[in-house]
């Protein structure tokens, strides 16, 4: 068979097993496997592994876009200017995701403007790169979206749909008051993920204070044990980035 009609053939052969990538770039790799003299065993992984990198990537923007998170934010990305060593040790333990095929979860706790949602959503990426899939809310979209499962008679099928994510992100818990049947949705929800899948957490409060958001301190205090038993909790302090952003301003 002849060159041209080999490639001919690979290209039709990639066509069908769907790899486009092997389409458009094992005719490339061949003059450059030519050139430099590879094995047939070099050249196969080379194509092979355009194919997977891009199928990589591509399940990973899936998994980012269906994670819905609000914003890209990164580990990377993030000032540890006001965190303590321990902590950033931690938070870059937590990014090689580990944690998650063990079922762990992360809540981090602070002021507004610490840097909780940033640190939430870049775990979440990091979760994704992973091929962990990802579903981000606030607390009162959590509440909202059990409570209209609620509404309808499918909160169990909803709470068991969910397990279908590795990772739940729960940001805000503390901003607005729950009242009862919140409280009893967002219990049901932690209870649902009780070592059977993570959920990262940000909260403005300390767990003294989750009564008040709850509405009472016994299903305030059901609900954080079953989340910080198998936790890493992590405290964030210091001023809010907007403020230091806003003092470092020149003034007019």
């Amino acid at each position: 068979m002849s060159t041209k009609d080999l490639t001919g053939e690979i290209g039709f052969l990639a066509r069908e097993l769907k790899t486009p990538v092997i389409a458009e770039t094992f005719t490339d790799l061949g003059d450059r496997a030519r050139a430099e003299g590879w094995s047939h065993e070099e050249y196969l992984a080379a194509v092979l592994g355009r194919q997977v990198a891009s199928r990589t990537a591509n399940g990973t923007r899936l998994r980012i876009s269906a994670a819905h998170l609000p914003a890209v934010k990164t580990v990377e990305d993030f000032v540890f200017d006001h965190i303590p060593a321990a902590s950033r040790d931690l938070i870059a333990h937590l990014a090689t995701c580990t944690f998650i095929p063990k079922r762990e979860n992360v809540v981090l706790l602070g002021p507004p403007g610490t840097g909780k949602t940033h640190l939430a959503i870049a775990l979440g990426i990091k979760a994704a790169e992973a091929a962990h899939p990802v579903l981000f809310d606030s607390a009162t979209g959590w509440i909202n979206r059990l409570a209209a499962a609620h509404a309808s008679g499918a909160l169990e099928r909803e709470l068991r749909r969910l397990k279908r994510y590795r990772a739940l992100i729960i940001d805000e818990v503390g901003y607005l008051p729950f009242d009862t049947t919140a409280a009893a949705l967002f219990f049901q929800l932690i209870a649902s993920r009780y070592e059977t899948g993570t959920v990262i957490v940000t909260s403005n409060l300390p767990f003294s204070r989750w009564g008040e958001t709850l509405g009472d301190d016994v299903v305030a205090a059901a609900t954080i044990d079953r989340l910080v038993h198998h936790a890493h909790v992590i405290g964030l302090d210091g001023d809010s980035y907007r403020t230091r952003g806003h003092r470092r301003q020149p003034t007019k």
